[in-house]
């Protein structure tokens, strides 16, 4: 079954704490960790100061990326690779699997993605990540967990994905959007990449306009009316890139909430800027 793409702290607690009689037994999910910050990357120290009962950590740079090259700096991982990984983790084929960042889901919507591109259809993601779970009260742990293998066999291509040249023909024949913060969309700066600008024809979506204050998502219909000023709708193509395909992730999970399917393009802008012949825009 695909479920709908959040839960809440008290869903989640919930299902890890199942009645005392169950017919079946029920399986609790498996929780991962994606922790991680641009710059910063991974942080497993975080997770070691205290994570949800249960989770086990995800390194997003080395266990859901392929290391940097031409097809930029968070290439998809390969598939044999990911399945090892998330067998470790404890991530089985018939039970649901909930992944969960510091708060804005940023990074957690990178593992929401690659776990359902990759096949796994009961994926949900922590509603204001780690902090709605402390704000709720809920307790925390320290150390690893022991975690049973699980048997999840990826099988790729369950979600839409763009490489370059679809990326820039749905740039004008559809609706393209770039996640990146503005100021990098237009061009004035640009912290990571060698290349400032964007894709011709891209419309610029910052995904921090995608949750509030508290880093949780907006409604369904907020996010609707969002997109639809972008000129996305119901016959649109849409298709979105960041950086690297990390806050890529994050917009598609926002359309899904809105109603909207996207294709994601994984190499993104850090993919773009590898061929000097591909256009480059600066500006609104």
């Amino acid at each position: 079954m695909v479920r709908r793409p959040l839960i809440s702290a008290c869903e989640l607690q919930e299902l890890l704490e199942p009645p005392a009689r169950s017919d079946p037994p029920r399986a609790p999910p498996a929780v991962l960790d994606v922790r991680w910050e641009l710059g910063s990357g991974p942080r497993r120290d975080q997770y070691e100061q205290g994570h949800i009962p249960g989770s086990v950590f995800v390194d997003l740079d080395h266990q859901l990326s392929s290391p940097p090259g031409v097809r930029g700096r968070h290439p998809l991982p390969h598939t044999e690779r990911f399945g090892r990984d998330m067998r470790a983790a404890g991530v089985w084929n018939a039970h649901m699997v909930v992944v969960y960042d510091a708060a804005t889901s940023m990074s957690a919507a990178r593992a929401w993605w690659l776990l359902r591109y990759f096949g796994h259809r009961d994926v949900a993601v922590l509603d204001g990540g780690l902090a709605a779970w402390v704000q709720a009260g809920y307790p925390l742990e320290r150390g690893s967990p022991r975690v049973k293998p699980g048997d999840f066999v990826p099988s790729a291509g369950r979600m839409p994905v763009l490489d370059a040249r679809a990326a820039a023909r749905l740039a004008t024949a559809g609706v393209l959007l770039d996640a990146r913060a503005p100021e990098r969309f237009r061009g004035e700066v640009e912290p990571v990449d060698r290349v400032a600008g964007h894709i011709p024809g891209a419309r610029s979506r910052p995904t921090a306009e995608n949750v509030d204050s508290a880093g949780r998502f907006h409604t369904s219909g907020f996010l609707r009316t969002a997109f639809e000023a972008l000129g996305i709708g119901s016959k649109a193509a849409v298709g979105a890139y960041c950086g690297s395909g990390i806050t890529a992730a994050h917009e598609l999970l926002a359309l899904e909430i809105a109603g909207y399917r996207a294709a994601l393009y994984p190499g993104s802008w850090s993919e773009w800027i590898e061929d000097s012949r591909r256009p480059v825009a600066r500006g609104d």
